[in-house]
């Protein structure tokens, strides 16, 4: 019996209202559950995996059934905060080849990507990347990739965390798309950071004019002699672009150790995907603070779908979730609730939030009672000193100056933090709903906004 809780004690947690969704999320609180994470060739190891663990790399997760490196500078040295300075201050690389890519070639590529996600295909030029989501038929998110135009008729969807490669290889079972999909050997890393124009002029030369790459540019590279695609994107909020590295299996050591070598004069170091500071600039992770069975709206992601009935999200051709979409979105219009909750953003009290949480942890009305709804991803911001979070409350209708739902600023809940991050152990903190992000990006586009 684990000397911090007992497990036979725990229950299920029952108010907060998820009677909209098939598998609720499990709001048991188990905190952090000491086991060891078995690997083996059940689970896939990228390209890079040696290399991470050549940088230090102590602990990882699963994501996309490959092993997914998630700390470099243990607790006992400073921990996931001594990464946050380097990313914040200097430049940092991230092992990123869990981010599989799915390539959409052929004829009818466009058609194709066009019919599965909810903005227009049309619209995205050749050598142009963009945010995208894709719904199933009931509007559920599942996924929300960076979407590559490499050319006329080809794509790559950079994925987030679910398998959406077969799910398009059975959108098209019957053949109907003139076009193959099929993963590829093509691994990211990502360079993020202030410094890391810096770096990657240092890296590439006269191959590219980075100085006038737009957000979302890419360009044909060669990194350590290996070819390469390289976006001016990531998943930071802070400067920073992505090298897709092409034959990964066959030269990763190639690209990685050329990036190594570049960034020693800028203080390069290797780092887990900086979630502390994606949380900052409100950038959602598929399967934290999203998945399947949230609609767009109540993630955050309604601009995707626009309410408005103009501009490219609502195109006049098909796409896959699109009645029902359209169906929420009337409703809302209408003053509607057609969903229990919705996403916001959270400043609250307690001791700093230092590392992943274990458990959603759990929200109450500001006069106490039982929890109406959960966090899902909280951190220390050291520049506001305080907690920040994001998690879902029952959503009261409230929209924004562009028409899509959000939470309502001002509005106080109470958070259940465990005993490590407590003022008093055993008390609820403070919190309030604030608007998101929590520090702007260096990138204003990084989430693009539907207007008129």
């Amino acid at each position: 019996m684990s000397k911090e809780f007992d497990y036979t004690k725990l229950k299920h947690v029952t108010s907060v209202d998820q009677s909209d969704r098939q598998v609720p999320y499990n709001l048991r609180q188990s905190g952090p559950t000491k086991v060891e994470m078995l690997i083996s060739t059940r689970v896939r190891k990228s390209p890079y995996w040696h290399l991470s663990m050549q940088a230090g790399c102590w602990r990882a997760t699963v994501y996309n059934r490959i092993y997914h490196p998630r700390g470099y500078v243990k607790p006992e040295d400073g921990g996931a905060m001594v990464e946050y300075d380097a990313i914040v201050n200097h430049v940092t690389m991230w092992n990123v080849a869990v981010e599989r890519q799915i390539r959409v070639k052929g004829p009818d590529a466009e058609k194709f990507t066009d019919y599965v996600i909810t903005r227009d295909a049309t619209k995205i030029s050749p050598m142009r990347a963009r945010y995208v989501i894709l719904c199933n038929a009931y509007g559920g998110v599942l996924n929300d990739p960076i979407l590559l135009r490499i050319s006329e008729d080809e794509f790559w969807f950079s994925l987030s965390d679910s398998d959406i490669g077969m799910y398009l290889q059975g959108v098209n079972a019957d053949g109907r798309f003139n076009c193959t999909i099929e993963e590829i050997d093509a691994c990211p890393v990502q360079i993020q950071g202030p410094k890391s124009k810096a770096l990657m002029k240092d890296l590439l030369g006269d191959q590219v004019d980075l100085d006038n790459m737009p957000f979302y540019g890419l360009a044909e590279v060669k990194v350590g002699g290996r070819s390469c695609i390289i976006s001016q994107s990531g998943f930071s909020g802070e400067a920073g672009y992505e090298i897709y590295l092409r034959n990964a299996t066959l030269y990763a050591d190639d690209m990685w150790n050329a990036v190594l070598e570049a960034g020693k004069k800028h203080n390069l170091m290797v780092i887990a995907p900086a979630h502390h500071r994606r949380i900052q600039a409100g950038i959602l992770s598929w399967g934290q603070d999203m998945d399947m069975q949230h609609n767009p709206y109540q993630c955050n992601l309604g601009y995707q779908v626009s309410l408005s009935g103009k501009g490219e999200w609502n195109k006049k051709s098909d796409y896959v979730g699109k009645a029902a979409l359209e169906k929420m979105g009337k409703e809302i219009k209408e003053g509607k609730k057609p969903y229990k909750l919705q996403l916001v953003g959270l400043e609250l009290g307690g001791k700093p939030i230092d590392d992943y949480a274990p458990d959603f942890w759990l929200i109450s009305n500001e006069g106490g009672g039982d929890p109406v709804g959960f966090v899902t991803s909280p951190w220390w911001h050291p520049e506001k000193k305080t907690n920040i979070a994001m998690g879902y409350v029952p959503f009261d209708g409230t929209l924004n100056a562009n028409g899509f739902p959000k939470g309502k600023t001002g509005t106080k809940f109470k958070v259940h933090l465990p005993e490590k991050y407590s003022d008093t152990p055993g008390e609820p903190v403070d919190a309030v709903v604030v608007d998101i992000p929590f520090k702007e990006s260096f990138n204003a586009n990084t989430r693009e906004v539907v207007k008129g």
